[in-house]
């Protein structure tokens, strides 16, 4: 009797250290702070497609045209943003269907403006001519814009600019994009665009002069078509070659 008492003994102390423990991890379980759910981030809005290109005719006094554009635009604006209350980049095409174009034309100046959005933007285009070499260029871009996220509104000009290089009585014209940088927070994309604000016939553009954009996407089918005719004349020369003498051996023999 004295052996089985002494050996139930350590099986009731072992019985009831594994329900301490068991215990003790089933309170510490309870206790630990419930794990936080991962944070998803949004991924930031996709830039909108490539806009629409509008057409854009300023006339003068007689009602005869002085200035034409047909172009796609699309603006990148940094701004202060009140809903989330940090600097945002927003792209925001220009729709030529809720847009309105004015301006004024002078000898040496040409102005077009456009307004869109129900007046909320506000571009305006200032191109300057020197009469001395027949030579015009793009001098000046001006934005003006209240969208509904702005904390105030946003405004930006620049009128030291020089692009859209072009000659007295001919259009400019780059099928490409171009990325004008008009100062730090913003900047305009231009698509298709052709435009003529000096020397107008009529309401039909002048020759195009193509920027130099355009003239690198048409040389680059050259160059490959000119190495490729290069190569096929290596290939061919040398299968002459090879001829000739494969028949000059049989000769020998």
């Amino acid at each position: 009797m004295t052996q089985q008492h002494s050996r139930k003994q350590p099986l009731s102390i072992a019985f009831i250290a594994l329900l301490a423990v068991t215990l003790h991890q089933s309170f510490a379980a309870t206790d630990a702070p419930p794990t936080a759910a991962p944070q998803t981030t949004s991924p930031p809005p996709a830039p909108p497609a490539r806009p629409e290109r509008g057409d854009y005719t300023v006339t003068n006094g007689n009602g005869t045209a002085c200035l034409m554009a047909r172009m796609g635009l699309q603006l990148n604006v940094s701004f202060s943003s009140a809903s989330l209350n940090k600097t945002v980049l927003e792209v925001v095409n220009l729709q030529p269907n809720v847009t309105k174009s004015s301006g004024s034309c002078d000898s040496d100046s040409a102005t077009l403006l456009l307004k869109a959005d129900e007046k909320t933007t506000s571009l305006t285009l200032v191109f300057s001519l020197n009469a001395t070499s027949s030579k015009y260029h793009l001098s000046g871009v001006t934005l003006s814009a209240a969208w509904p996220d702005m904390r105030v509104p946003f405004s930006a000009s620049n009128s030291s600019l020089d692009y859209l290089r072009g000659t007295l009585g001919r259009s400019y014209m780059c099928r490409e994009e171009q990325t004008l940088a008009v100062t730090a927070n913003f900047s305009l994309n231009t698509f298709q665009l052709q435009v003529q604000p000096f020397g107008l016939t009529g309401d039909q553009f002048g020759a195009a002069e193509e920027c130099q954009l355009d003239e690198d996407d048409m040389l680059i089918p050259i160059i490959v078509g000119a190495a490729l005719a290069g190569l096929v004349l290596v290939v061919l020369v040398a299968y002459l070659i090879g001829r000739k003498r494969s028949h000059a051996g049989y000769q020998t023999i």
